[in-house]
């Protein structure tokens, strides 16, 4: 959550005096008229931070959920340029932050400095790359900052020591990586979240979002309660595959019990 004394940058802007619902989906899952129609549907049922993945053939990051969108995103013929074409289309109706979500080799075949050229053409603030080595962030951080698109760096349970130096140096926000292992929904969340959180705030005010595994609005309470945002994706992607083209109305009830969950956080902030 972003206080008075904290620059408001454009990915931030999801934690102005909040604490924030940030939801995913894959582009061109199921089909490509199907995220145009998702994403102001998703804003109005309350998210205040979209990502938007990138389909890439070899995720691995990804669980069989996300998994499975990819390839079905891939097979109806979705391309990197056609999500850029469909966001810049869709963005007059959107007015919450987006974020792309890819892999490094859809970014380095398309052109590192094209990839963000048309990022900040179309209205993309923030950039998540799963693959990216913190150590070799600088590949790209010079050209995402050339076009003002904010890297945002990811913590795990296994960073431990570098959790500080991957904080110190942070944009837009953190992901925070509730648990070891690759996406998908879990029952239970039992990675020492609050000492991982504690050590990046040590260094710097930048907002934390917990993701991976949550998928009820309890656990987006929890973690809201915990952090400064609960981020959700195979929970709706998993939606989104049982519905197909009919997902919208499925997906924004969703979202807002999760919002609801996140908004209890919010409440019981502001009673302490």
């Amino acid at each position: 959550m972003i206080t008075n004394n904290q620059t408001l940058g454009g990915v931030g802007r999801a934690f102005h005096h909040q604490k924030a619902l940030i939801t995913f989906v894959t582009g061109g899952d199921p089909t490509l008229e199907t995220t145009k129609a998702l994403l102001p549907a998703m804003e109005q049922a309350g998210a205040d931070l979209i990502e938007i993945g990138i389909p890439f053939s070899d995720p691995v990051a990804e669980g069989v959920i996300i998994q499975d969108a990819n390839e079905r995103a891939l097979k109806n013929g979705t391309t990197t340029d056609k999500i850029f074409d469909l966001v810049k289309e869709v963005r007059t109706e959107v007015t919450v932050p987006l974020v792309f979500l890819s892999y490094l080799n859809p970014i380095y075949t398309y052109g590192s400095e094209k990839f963000m050229q048309r990022c900040a053409q179309c209205g993309v603030e923030g950039l998540i790359i799963p693959d990216l080595p913190f150590e070799e962030k600088a590949e790209l951080s010079a050209i995402c900052e050339a076009y003002g698109v904010e890297l945002i760096s990811l913590i795990a349970p296994t960073s431990h020591q570098r959790i500080k130096q991957i904080a110190k140096v942070a944009e837009g926000f953190i992901y925070c990586v509730s648990s070891m292992g690759v996406t998908g929904i879990r029952r239970q969340i039992e990675t020492n979240l609050k000492e991982m959180l504690l050590s990046a705030k040590e260094v710097s005010n930048i907002p934390c979002a917990v993701g991976f595994g949550i998928a009820t609005p309890e656990q987006a309470r929890d973690m809201a309660r915990l952090s400064d945002g609960a981020i959700v994706g195979s929970a709706i992607v998993n939606i989104i595959a049982e519905q197909g083209e009919s997902c919208v109305p499925d997906v924004c009830d969703y979202i807002r019990r999760m919002k609801a969950g996140v908004n209890q956080a919010n409440k019981d902030l502001k009673e302490t």
